[in-house]
């Protein structure tokens, strides 16, 4: 038996039996989930109705990641799955999915964020900040710096995972129909209640 998406094997919403007066169709066909994994990029494509073509992503071991307050997006490696609001089995697995909460990368966006505004981030407590030789740098770019320096500001939960090098991320895109996992890094209020209910398992 194929998978069908069709819902006419249902019954009614008055709990009535519907009579079965055809068979499966092309068009309501299903076809089996890919359980995206991480791992060595492996991507398959799928031809779909009309010569169109789906990516079925059956690996994948990085992505683009946006930092929305900060307006800036890297590609950076996926690292661990952590959360899944729909099936905690999704998280024991490591699957990668739409909406999953996973662990990415930190060190592509500190670095971009210490040279853009020339400050050390994610610097642990009592650690002895290692003296680098200053560079010179030419007034106009003093003062770019300092500009910049004015508005900016990190909360304190993104400046502790900067230092364990593992920022909290979620997938927006879907892995097994677009062959990617991109996402945003969460921050603000979402990123607290992700944080509550980790601690809640």
């Amino acid at each position: 038996m194929g998978i069908s998406r069709e819902g006419k094997h249902k019954r009614r919403e008055t709990g009535g039996r519907r009579s079965q007066f055809r068979k499966k169709r092309k068009f309501e066909m299903g076809r089996p989930p890919s359980n995206t994994r991480i791992g060595e990029k492996r991507i398959h494509e799928v031809r779909t109705r009309g010569g169109n073509k789906k990516f079925r992503a059956l690996r994948l071991d990085s992505g683009n990641f946006s930092w929305g307050t900060e307006v800036c997006t890297r590609k950076v490696r996926v690292l661990d799955v952590v959360y899944n609001a729909s099936n905690n089995e999704l998280v024991r697995t490591k699957t990668l999915v739409k909406g999953a909460v996973i662990l990415v990368d930190a060190h592509p966006f500190k670095s971009w964020y210490e040279s853009h505004y020339g400050v050390k981030i994610g610097v642990k407590k009592g650690q002895p900040v290692a003296e680098e030789e200053e560079t010179k740098k030419s007034s106009h770019v003093e003062r770019k710096l300092a500009a910049r320096q004015k508005g900016r500001t990190l909360e304190d939960a993104l400046d502790h995972q900067m230092a364990s090098g593992r920022l909290f991320a979620k997938i927006t895109s879907r892995p097994g129909q677009s062959g990617r996992c991109d996402g945003a890094i969460l921050e603000g209020p979402e990123l607290a209640f992700y944080q509550k209910q980790l601690n809640k398992k």
